[in-house]
């Protein structure tokens, strides 16, 4: 009975999980650094596009959201649609929850987890080896970073913050290329401010390349929403609505569909709050899509294709992919070959049951994995509201 439950990985959705669990009384051992991903692999200035009402860790005691913390802190309050939140703001938020809940979390790195009669076999980069009644994999956008082929095919060893190319994941500092010419690609959140810290970090010149056909866009201020339509975390409409309340449901649209969906709601488009920024400091080449790329004398050269079919070159100094992420099973190494080749796949990731199980009995998957089953809300930190109650009870009920 005392075999605990394993959580990898130590951000939002593993820290909350990890709270869930305890609050019903599963013993637990959690794996990770705390908040890694945003500590490390945002952009230092960056600022949350969740608003204060989005970007608080779900947890069933009372006292320990985003405003518990800034009152606990004596931090300035994030109330309003209008308050915008600091991603390093945002990360001791995070270290506070932790130290909190889950004081005891082990940074370690699990280096395997197998299954066995029973439960898993997991091992420790520390040497330890124990037995686990269940895994939850809680490991966020960590080796899911996407670089379109065409970008991969110049640089064979993989994406690098010191190279010709990189992945937008990779950078914490953005000054290192002051001085430097930098082509950003892509159109989302992450590519627009990206770009703009570069150029406000003293970048030469900064261009955004993106395929849509149109200027890049950007939402609506809080005052500018759909009078008529429900609030969300993320504006006012039915469909979030939908998504964000009732991702119970996402799971049984057709696979297509899903992935569909996944990929294009809340996104590309920045946040209202970045547009007098970018506006004459960025420049954007829309419509062109690239269809090569290779670096010359150590500076990266693209070949864009415009939508008459027509193609040009374009050369930097360097390329920073924006390009989010793809949920890939591969890039969890660390669970077995069996377990990985075990676990069904469907819409883009693991296919999950209503309390966030795989195919494979005891293995859970939370987070960016889970968007497939439950839809665009897993992305974001508000989604630990539905995620970690449903697996803390699906977890317990089998325990």
């Amino acid at each position: 009975m005392n075999t605990p439950v394993a959580v990898i990985g130590a951000g939002p959705y593993g820290l909350s999980t990890a709270a869930h669990l305890r609050a019903r009384g599963v013993p637990v051992r959690v794996f990770g650094r705390p908040m890694v991903s945003w500590r490390e692999h945002m952009p230092a200035g960056m600022l949350l596009k969740s608003t204060p009402m989005a970007s608080s860790i779900d947890t069933p005691q009372a006292g320990y959201s985003l405003h518990d913390f800034c009152d606990a802190v004596g931090e300035r309050r994030y109330e309003s649609d209008w308050d915008i939140i600091p991603v390093e703001t945002f990360v001791r938020y995070g270290d506070w929850f932790q130290q909190r809940l889950v004081p005891d979390l082990e940074q370690v790195r699990v280096v395997s987890a197998d299954r066995r009669a029973g439960g898993f076999e997991v091992k420790l980069d520390s040497g330890e080896q124990f037995r686990a009644r269940a895994v939850v994999v809680a490991t966020g956008l960590t080796g899911f970073a996407r670089l379109p082929r065409e970008l991969a095919a110049a640089v064979p060893d993989g994406p690098s913050p010191t190279g010709p190319v990189s992945h937008s994941s990779q950078h914490h500092d953005l000054s290192v290329f002051a001085g430097r010419d930098v082509v950003v690609i892509g159109a989302g959140q992450s590519a627009l401010e990206s770009a703009v810290l570069l150029a406000e970090n003293g970048a030469r010149s900064v261009r955004i390349v993106a395929r849509g056909r149109t200027a890049v866009g950007f939402g609506a201020p809080p005052d500018r929403q759909p009078k008529l339509r429900p609030r969300t975390p993320f504006g006012n409409a039915w469909s979030l609505y939908a998504f964000t309340y009732y991702a119970g449901g996402f799971r049984h649209l057709p696979a297509p569909a899903r992935r569909y969906l996944v990929r294009r709601v809340l996104g590309p488009l920045g946040a209202w709050w970045l547009r007098e920024r970018f506006v004459g400091r960025v420049q954007v080449t829309a419509g062109r899509q690239v269809v090569r790329a290779r670096v010359e004398d150590g500076r990266p050269v693209l070949t864009l294709r415009g939508p008459d079919g027509r193609t040009g070159e374009l050369a930097a100094d360097h390329v920073l992919a924006a390009t989010g992420y793809q949920v890939d099973l591969a890039a969890m190494d660390f669970l077995g070959q069996g377990l990985r080749t075990g676990v069904a796949v469907s819409g883009g990731g693991p296919r999950l049951d209503a309390g966030f199980g795989s195919s494979v009995p005891g293995l859970y998957f939370t987070g960016l994995p889970a968007a497939a089953s439950f839809g665009p809300v897993m992305r974001f930190v508000c989604g630990t509201e539905f995620a970690s109650r449903r697996l803390a009870g699906a977890v317990a009920e089998a325990y």
